[in-house]
């Protein structure tokens, strides 16, 4: 990935990685130190997922089994006689009873350093097979009638038990350092709450163009129901994507809330630089688009923990005065700002329909080409496009340095982008904390407002604001952190000066770059180098 320019922040190590399919161990062959692997990719901020199932290695000698086992642990057959037994990857298993309290407080003591060996604080978490699967029954999970803690039969409590499983891992994650740090716990099977533990995905999903169609509605119903941390397998899990296939799946995938690209062991490999070019850049366009977009995505996370609102939301949640979009299913929103109308056919010469609706500007994100909404547009869209729109209105905070992973990210410069209403008005906010602990409960974060109005474009911190101990310690550390350039689009006054001025009653001229207004109506400062928590205005003229 270094090689050829990509950032990821994460490896994922499917069931392959373990001593025979015995969770919480390791095959030694292949990965002979664990410590020394995750210390490596530590350097350059990356992060290790290893794949932790909820069956058990029916197994004697298995240390995790033989616990179990004794203390009472697992999933009862139905006259809660033994232990239920089922057919799973490790062949004969067991399922731990998430119902059972001393189950749970046992299951999450195991991902504790010295229970898990060779896992590090870089090592994170993904909880699949979950719903529960298994294998050789009819319905490819419990009878009904098996046997929970507390005399509960499954029948009555199955569409919990991957939200339990899913909770007890955060909860022994959340626990493994002191201070705690927050998990990251990716589940396949979820419930009303699961929200509240971690990411998930649409499962195992297939190589082809309905699926990637379907991914769109199937992601927008998950934030619609609180599940926003979500996405699908990028590529497809199933089969082998060509690489037209692929590019429009990577361009739709940096857009899920939830980003990631896997694929079935027995797939042909699919690495970006396999295919060649030009394959290989425009994945890399896509991917690094997402990782400039990663203050705004990260300022959503922040507006959905407190308010439930969607980051991924349908056409209708935004403009609902609007019965024309009520059905659209393969445009959507990102936040209140950006629209994406992906290209998802096979036959690229297929045009994508586009409904810019409401009494707003609509701007390319890319051309910045103005949309006078209302109006219906068509574009045939080159392998090489993608279709995403501004809303006129809205500031978007960017980060324009490429780096090796978002942790490289953190104390880069920001850009904003000012997209102009056609009222002359545009606003927009920004959050960032350290991203690990959670001193952001006690003040540890900067958030600010942006807003632009009679050609004055000003910051101020947000009312959730707080004056604490915890807030000062995270100012001092993003002290170097600064807001570089500042990019308005859609300016239709004549502007010849600008100035900055702050509390302190400075003011300062600052250049302006035009650029080509003929075909991007842009303008530029790039030398504003402002400190991102520091209060200021800048007046167009």
């Amino acid at each position: 990935m270094h090689e050829h320019d990509i950032p990821y922040d994460v490896i994922w190590l499917d069931i392959d990685y373990t001593d025979g399919m015995r969770y919480f161990t390791w095959d030694h062959t292949k990965f002979p130190d664990p410590v020394a692997m995750q210390k490596q990719l530590a350097y350059d901020g990356h992060k290790l997922v290893t794949i932790i199932d909820p069956h058990v290695k029916h197994e004697a000698s298995y240390h995790i089994w033989k616990e179990g086992n004794e203390n009472g642990y697992f999933v009862k057959n139905s006259n809660d006689s033994d232990n239920y037994k089922g057919w799973c990857w490790p062949k004969e298993s067991c399922w731990v009873d998430y119902l059972n309290p001393d189950a749970v407080k046992w299951y999450s003591e195991q991902y504790q350093f010295d229970k898990y060996p060779g896992s590090t604080k870089d090592l994170f978490i993904w909880n699949d097979m979950n719903e529960p699967i298994v294998s050789r029954m009819p319905e490819d999970t419990f009878e009904k009638s098996v046997k929970h803690h507390g005399g509960w039969e499954h029948r009555q409590v199955h569409n919990l038990y991957g939200m339990l499983n899913h909770k007890s891992t955060f909860q022994g994650m959340r626990v493994r350092e002191s201070p705690a740090k927050r998990p990251f716990v990716l589940s396949r099977s979820f419930f009303a709450g699961s929200q509240r533990y971690g990411a998930i995905w649409t499962g195992d999903n297939t190589a082809d163009w309905g699926h990637l169609r379907a991914s769109i509605p199937m992601v927008l119903s998950n934030n619609l129901a609180g599940m926003h941390f979500s996405g699908a397998d990028v590529g497809g899990f199933f089969g082998n994507p060509d690489p037209e296939l692929l590019v429009r799946w990577y361009q739709l995938g940096i857009w899920y809330p939830f980003f990631r690209a896997h694929s079935h062991r027995y797939a042909k490999r699919r690495e970006p630089w396999l295919f060649g070019e030009p394959y290989l850049s425009l994945i890399r366009k896509s991917v690094c688009q997402r990782y400039r977009m990663l203050p705004y995505w990260y300022t959503l996370f922040r507006e959905a923990s407190l308010t439930g609102m969607p980051l991924m939301r349908p056409m209708w949640m935004e403009f609902p005065a609007d019965a024309d979009i009520f059905a659209e299913e393969g445009v959507f929103m990102v936040g209140p700002s950006i629209m994406v109308a992906p290209a998802i056919d096979a036959d690229l010469a297929k045009p994508v329909s586009v409904k810019f609706p409401s009494q707003e500007n609509w701007y390319n994100m890319y051309t910045h080409e103005a949309y006078l909404a209302p109006i219906m547009r068509q574009f045939v869209v080159d392998l090489d496009q993608t279709l995403v729109f501004v809303r006129g209105g809205s500031i978007l905070p960017i980060r324009e340095r490429q780096r090796k992973s978002s942790a490289f990210m953190k104390h880069d410069p920001f850009t904003l982008y000012v997209y102009v209403g056609r009222d002359g008005a545009a606003a927009g906010k920004l959050y960032i904390d350290d991203g690990e602990s959670y001193d952001y409960e006690g003040g540890g974060f900067i958030e600010r407002e942006f807003s632009f109005a009679t050609n004055i474009l000003a910051s101020r911190p947000s009312s959730r604001t707080v004056d604490s101990t915890l807030q000062s310690e995270y100012l001092d550390l993003m002290s170097d952190v600064i807001i570089e350039s500042i990019v308005f689009v859609g300016v239709q006054d004549r502007i010849s000066s600008a100035t900055i001025s702050n509390n302190s009653g400075n003011v300062r001229e600052l250049k302006l770059d035009f650029g080509d207004r003929r075909t991007d109506s842009k303008l530029a400062i790039h030398d504003l180098s402002v400190p991102i928590d520091s209060d200021w205005s800048i007046s167009l003229a």
